[in-house]
């Protein structure tokens, strides 16, 4: 695929070699089909957006036209929809409202069916944040190989995504991409907390209620 397919709030998986600590050469970039649809999905949602701020820019215009004893309180809105607009492309500057974490079996994907409700709680809390997204961010313990935890941490974040958009009701536009964290961001470490109560922590999926400031910000 062109390079027009590397869009924000895509999962990819890049190799290459570093050319300085913060420079990256990529030799391959590849990422998943479902991936992409997804991103597709939230830029979509993100571009409906914009086009209400642009036309309410339009109208505000227009009425300064015709309305000049408001021209002063007119000006000072358009400023602060000119800076809404400029700022629409800080997709990872975030206010955190609520979070839920639902916690899996050694080896489990299945959701628990007690966690259900606080999901779909979070789900309508959501909904009447003007512009809210929903991050899902899955993990795995460190037990096991890193490729199995890989995939567990994956299809854990999949399974918590299913149930939020089916069930919840939430639009795949308001759905960040599931995140497949693997056996990164250890809440215990195992060297020091032994046992299946040190692992149980990270087989763990993370759901988050999060706005863009930019969005807050109008």
């Amino acid at each position: 695929m062109s390079i027009a397919a590397l869009i924000p709030g895509l999962q990819v998986k890049v190799e290459g070699e570093y050319t300085d600590p913060d420079k990256m050469i990529a030799a391959s970039v590849s990422f998943k089909g479902n991936d992409l649809e997804r991103a597709q999905a939230m830029q979509a949602g993100m571009h409906e957006s914009k086009m209400q701020l642009e036309t309410h820019q339009a109208k505000l215009e227009q009425h300064s036209a015709t309305q000049q004893k408001h021209e002063e309180q007119l000006a000072a809105n358009q400023s602060a929809i000119d800076a809404a607009v400029a700022r629409f492309g800080q997709l990872d500057d975030y206010y955190i409202f609520d979070e839920v974490t639902v916690y899996f079996g050694n080896g489990k994907t299945k959701v628990d069916p007690k966690y259900v409700p606080q999901l779909l709680a979070l789900a309508e809390k959501a909904k009447p944040i003007n512009g809210y997204m929903i991050e899902v961010k899955g993990y795995a313990s460190s037990s096991g190989s890193t490729e199995l935890n890989q995939q567990l941490s994956e299809d854990r974040a999949d399974a918590v995504t299913n149930i939020l958009v089916q069930q919840g009701n939430v639009p795949l536009t308001r759905m960040l991409a599931p995140g497949a964290m693997g056996e990164t961001h250890q809440v215990n470490n195992n060297n020091n907390n032994e046992g299946e109560q040190g692992e149980a922590a990270n087989r763990r999926v993370v759901v988050r209620i999060l706005q863009n400031k930019a969005v807050a910000g109008i």
